[in-house]
């Protein structure tokens, strides 16, 4: 009887590790070839490249400092949070077409395979079962303030 459990029990743990491997929830719900770098921007939102992002719905595009290997699109969800999106799609490998771009003011789009992400929250529409890939952030409005990282 203990040989049978035992050998039970090996075989559960064997199927679990082998799910858990092949799932993407390891690297935070995007497919395994996904790029990692460093994320450290900071944004002055009183700057006028950056005024957009003081209205509810505002975006931009952010292609400089340490933003990723395609950069970000960054959006006012609300009056107190944004959203920094990866503009590499998340359910993809990275090829010539697949950046993110905003379509519409209202989604985000994959150009290579017509995928589509609400903009203000990120919740996929079509093709796609994942968000994009966001990013942690800090905002101080005293100052108008936002770094966003990673």
């Amino acid at each position: 009887m203990k040989k049978i459990f035992s050998i039970f029990t090996i075989i559960i743990l064997l199927i679990f590790s082998n799910l858990s491997i092949n799932s993407c929830g390891t690297r935070e719900d995007t497919v395994s070839c996904f790029p990692s770098n460093p994320i450290n921007v900071s944004l002055n939102l009183n700057l006028p490249a950056y005024y957009a992002l003081n209205q509810v719905g505002g975006w931009v595009y952010i292609n400089e400092q340490q933003s990723g290997t395609r950069g970000l699109i960054v959006v006012r969800a609300s009056d107190t949070t944004f959203k920094a999106y990866d503009r590499n799609a998340p359910h993809t490998c990275p090829d010539t077409n697949t950046t993110l771009e905003v379509q519409d003011n209202i989604r985000v789009v994959c150009p290579k395979d017509n995928a589509q992400w609400i903009l203000l929250t990120g919740q996929p529409t079509a093709v796609a079962n994942v968000p994009p890939k966001t990013y942690l952030y800090n905002y101080d409005p005293a100052g108008k303030i936002l770094n966003i990282y990673f």
